[in-house]
């Protein structure tokens, strides 16, 4: 099922738009926000209301594209950390696994040598017990 259509009624510049989209009415108004913030900055600078109006849309559209590929750059930043840890972490997991079956390998062979010991002891005590009656 598609979402709805959303028209929202915005302001920007100074002039209202009625937009439509199937985002939500809070983004669509967020957008209009983003795009105010640009035009002040851009009114900000000395000599921009010198500039003719397709000069000022220009500048416009190429501080957007800037915004957008720097965007994008800092995804595929964040893309390529997200990858290089989740290869630590799989290999962190890998060594944890390992050392879990090497321990529960030593557990063993301890165990197997704490018998053997006692089975030692044993028969120590055994012989000497034998060679005390033996006297």
């Amino acid at each position: 099922m598609a979402a709805s259509k959303t028209d929202a009624q915005v302001i920007i510049g100074g002039k209202v738009y009625t937009l439509s989209g199937y985002e939500s009415e809070e983004y669509i108004q967020k957008i209009a926000s983003y795009l105010n913030g640009k035009l002040e900055e851009f009114r900000a600078e000395p000599g921009y209301s010198h500039l003719s109006t397709d000069l000022q849309k220009i500048l416009m559209d190429i501080n957007l594209a800037d915004d957008y590929f720097r965007a994008k750059k800092q995804i595929e930043v964040l893309s390529e950390e997200i990858r290089s840890k989740e290869k630590d972490l799989y290999d962190i997991k890998h060594e944890l696994v390992t050392t879990q079956m090497k321990m529960a390998n030593n557990d063993k062979a301890m165990k197997k040598l704490e018998e053997e010991a006692e089975e030692l002891r044993r028969k120590v005590v055994d012989f000497e017990t034998s060679r005390r009656s033996g006297n």
